[in-house]
């Protein structure tokens, strides 16, 4: 039976692909072999299989290449607008604490200006009593002086009646009579005088004072724009900060305190200490201005905790050259990956993504050559499959130092960086603290 679907299957096919012989010749001989229509659809069947395979596969590694050109192409303009980023933010961050340092200084600068026209308003105050005190009692004396002068008057005319009969005693006695009254008349114009010199000076002291409190109010303008100036700076520098340690899982309160804890010596004061003056503890507006002087400066404080904290928490990138992300945290192949895979150039330098100490430098199984590093807040960073390690154990390095170049050395595939965050001896994500110092760096 399958003989004759053989032979039938032959027929068929023979209409299309005829029996073919194929002769081989020898010296003593000759011999031929039957390729039957079965046996040349097979081998055509074959042959067609294996060149579409060919042009599948060639086509497929070709899209491939393309595809890698196109994805390297997209992954270094990337970099460029991260990098122009990364400036851009730097020099906002810079302009911001240089405004908040000029106005730091024009506020010392208009506090000692306040004091010194409170102490000028106080002198020229305790001046204008005293005038006001002397014209009093000129007025008073004024007023006795001419009770006396309209009564010596009187008596000069009851003695100047009483004389017109008597002698020349009488006449002498008149005469010092006129004379005592010449002398207290003198004596009225010099004080009459002197009341209005007085009068003169406490007028022109009331004039200064109305200018001292008007400069003094200007002054209070001024600051209130200066203080207005750098709460907006305190307030446009700290928003996105807190929104980095936010987003990073982080409680921006006890990174606060944690770094205060740190960095609690005291010595010389940088800023003179504000100490309210009788005239501020008595006067309600300078009173809520020192108050208001004492919130700036704790924000200027909590300001730079935070840039303090910013440098010890990894929230910067270990790579600043052209990389493809190969590999994220998370399950793969049915295993924990506890960190990112980034690949790269044979050699490409590493660096560390915030302050802390080097507690290992060397080999260690499945990740090579690698370089762990201690940070504050009970952070932990691994660097895996270097190349080549440029730390030591026990050094203390800065955000930014270089930890050594990358490689391929444990169980790597190829050349890339294997980069961990561990909380607490936990790994964590390093794409959110990779995200969250994007609005930093």
């Amino acid at each position: 039976m399958p003989r004759r679907i053989l032979n039938r299957t032959n027929a068929a096919i023979g209409r299309y692909l005829p029996e073919q012989r194929l002769f081989l010749r020898s010296d003593t001989e000759t011999r031929f072999i039957r390729l039957q229509p079965v046996t040349q659809a097979i081998v055509l069947c074959t042959s067609g299989a294996v060149l579409a395979w060919t042009i599948v596969a060639s086509a497929i590694v070709l899209m491939d290449s393309i595809g890698s050109g196109t994805v390297r192409d997209q992954m270094t303009r990337k970099q460029a607008v991260y990098e122009q980023r990364l400036d851009t933010i730097a020099r906002e961050r810079d302009a911001r604490a240089a405004e908040a340092a000029a106005a730091q200084e024009r506020f010392a600068v208009a506090l000692a200006q306040v004091s010194r026209m409170q102490s000028t308003l106080l002198e020229s105050e305790e001046h204008r009593r005293e005038l006001e005190t002397g014209i009093g009692v000129i007025q008073a004396t004024l007023k006795r002086t001419m009770a006396e002068r309209d009564a010596a008057r009187a008596e000069a005319e009851t003695a100047t009646a009483a004389l017109a009969g008597e002698d020349a005693e009488g006449t002498v006695r008149t005469g010092d009579l006129m004379a005592t009254l010449d002398m207290v008349s003198d004596t009225l114009e010099q004080t009459a005088a002197e009341r209005d010199m007085m009068l003169v000076a406490a007028n022109r002291a009331q004039a200064e004072t109305d200018n001292i409190a008007y400069e003094k109010r200007l002054m209070e303008e001024r600051n209130d724009q200066i203080l207005e100036a750098v709460e907006d700076a305190i307030t446009v520098s700290m928003e996105p900060l807190d929104k980095v340690f936010r987003s990073a899982g982080l409680d921006p309160d006890d990174l606060i305190a944690d770094v205060r804890r740190g960095y609690s010596g005291q010595g010389g004061p940088m800023i003179p200490a504000l100490v309210p003056s009788v005239s501020s503890r008595s006067d309600p507006t300078a009173a809520a201005s020192d108050a208001r002087a004492e919130r700036l400066l704790e924000g200027f404080d909590r300001l730079n905790t935070y840039r303090i904290a910013a440098e010890k928490v990894p929230l910067a990138m270990p790579l600043n050259t052209a990389f493809r992300f190969t590999s994220p945290f998370g399950s793969r192949w049915g295993r924990m990956h506890e960190g990112i895979d980034m690949a790269g150039k044979q050699g490409s330098p590493i660096y560390s993504t915030a302050d802390g100490v080097v507690t290992h430098a060397g080999w260690q199984s499945g990740y090579g050559y690698l370089v762990k590093v201690r940070h504050d807040f009970g952070f932990e960073t691994r660097y895996g499959h270097m190349s080549k390690i440029r730390v030591t154990v026990g050094q203390r390095v800065s955000r930014g130092d270089l930890l050594g170049d990358m490689g391929n050395t444990g169980r790597s595939t190829g050349t890339h960086l294997h980069y961990e965050v561990r909380s607490g001896g936990t790994a964590i994500n390093p794409m959110t603290y990779i995200k969250a110092g994007r609005d930093v760096f």
